[in-house]
């Protein structure tokens, strides 16, 4: 009998859950707070840039992260959707400029964020 298969069956045996875990399960909190939104590495740079730089424009945060016009701009309106962001677009010299500030909201979620990781730091180097 093939390991996989016999390990399936008992896996599917009635009375018996198994619990498969996530990629992510070490870095879920219990209560679920931890914030998907802004784990990736540009979601994240921009509100660690913004929380240190404001007003950064489109320009700059596209140098910071040598990304595309349209991965940033994906990025930041998932961002600006979730009220962690605001964007401010004007004209200068008919050349248009998107100028974006870190919120409230979007202070706090990011402190969250940096809580958690710091928590799971701790935790990992526990002796």
């Amino acid at each position: 009998m093939n390991g996989r298969a016999g390990a399936r069956r008992r896996a599917e045996a009635p009375g018996r859950q198994l619990q498969r875990p996530t990629p992510d399960a070490a870095l879920e909190p219990a209560d679920g707070a931890f914030d998907r939104l802004i784990y990736g590495r540009v979601r994240l740079g921009i509100l660690s840039a913004l929380a240190v730089n404001q007003p950064l424009t489109f320009n700059d945060l596209k140098m910071l992260f040598g990304v595309t016009d349209g991965n940033l701009s994906a990025h930041a309106r998932k961002l600006e959707d979730a009220g962690y962001i605001t964007c401010r677009k004007t004209f200068e010299a008919r050349r248009p400029r998107s100028e974006y500030r870190l919120t409230g909201t979007g202070r706090k979620a990011l402190n969250r964020y940096l809580s958690h990781i710091e928590a799971v730091i701790k935790a990992m180097r526990r002796d």
